[in-house]
């Protein structure tokens, strides 16, 4: 049997989604160089579709070691070194793609989220304003535009957070939203900022890795309990963060010590610090006494 007729072999199993059996036929097609580069590449796919990121990145970097221009590989190298976390390789391979392709809107966007990753803001911002037009109708881009912008403290975000509300209508993400309102607190827009942090609850369907639901009533409830301190709604809902799980014990115990809280609210705060204390504290003791078991059962 011909390499080709290994390679399309692979790429029937592929196509099936029978990722396993493609490998074997794809590493046998690799041995000639006739389907070597596409083998190679396609040995790639398989194996970010299944979650190998470091293996992913290393097929398609040895396709670039043999054609060091091929876009669909610079990309792909990139993006899996993205979600392997290698943000230092994945710019380095965004500044070649940018290179070959200078207009590319989408590798702009990619190259400024790795730059935003690795906390160069203005970076990041730069690269996002080289392609205007994108701004003016891809919500993400506008999104991280306003987060970059945020993080240097420019108020220029708060026009940037607007325009991307404005452009996801009716369907914004919670995570942006929130955004938006530390930076309206930031700017003294407080009333604003309780708003989008209702909300971002509104929106936030079940809690994720990045966001909590109690995270976001904590975060209402703090503002509301050191600059509306006559609206009982600020320990309600403080109290509504801890029931959902809010255990940032340095966040509470900051919070229990700022003047502009109550002082009737901070005996409250300074009791549920407490408690979050001891449940901390048991969880520790917990831990040690799971591990003393393991190391008996040995």
């Amino acid at each position: 049997m011909q390499a080709e007729e290994y390679f399309s072999l692979g790429m029937a199993f592929f196509d099936l989604g029978r990722f396993r059996e493609a490998e074997v036929w794809l590493n046998r097609a690799r041995s000639s160089d006739r389907t070597m580069t596409a083998s190679q590449y396609n040995l790639g796919r398989i194996a970010f579709e299944t979650g190998r990121f470091e293996e992913a990145a290393r097929h398609f970097e040895s396709v670039l070691r043999q054609d060091p221009d091929n876009i669909m590989a610079l990309r792909a190298a990139a993006y899996s070194r993205i979600r392997n976390g290698d943000l230092e390789k994945a710019e380095a391979l965004y500044v070649r793609v940018l290179e070959l392709l200078p207009e590319s809107a989408d590798g702009a966007f990619n190259y400024a989220l790795v730059l935003f990753a690795l906390e160069r803001f203005e970076d990041s911002e730069a690269a996002l304003q080289r392609h205007p037009f994108t701004l003016e109708e891809n919500a993400s881009s506008l999104l991280l535009l306003a987060r970059a912008q945020k993080a240097q403290g420019k108020p220029e975000s708060l026009d940037a957070f607007a325009s991307w509300l404005d452009l996801v209508s009716g369907t914004p993400s919670p995570h942006g939203l929130f955004d938006y309102a530390l930076a309206l607190e930031e700017a003294d827009f407080f009333a604003r900022a309780v708003e989008q942090l209702d909300a971002a609850l509104s929106a936030l369907e079940r809690d994720s890795p990045t966001l909590r639901r109690s995270t976001v009533l904590f975060e209402k409830a703090r503002i509301i309990l050191t600059l509306d301190t006559g609206n009982a709604e600020g320990l309600t809902t403080f109290n509504a963060a801890i029931s959902a799980g809010f255990s940032d014990i340095e966040a509470v115990e900051k919070l229990s010590r700022d003047d502009r809280v109550p002082q009737t609210a901070r005996i409250e705060i300074r009791s549920a610090l407490n408690a979050l204390r001891v449940k901390a504290e048991q969880a520790v003791e917990e831990e040690v006494d799971e591990e003393e078991s393991e190391e008996g059962s040995d």
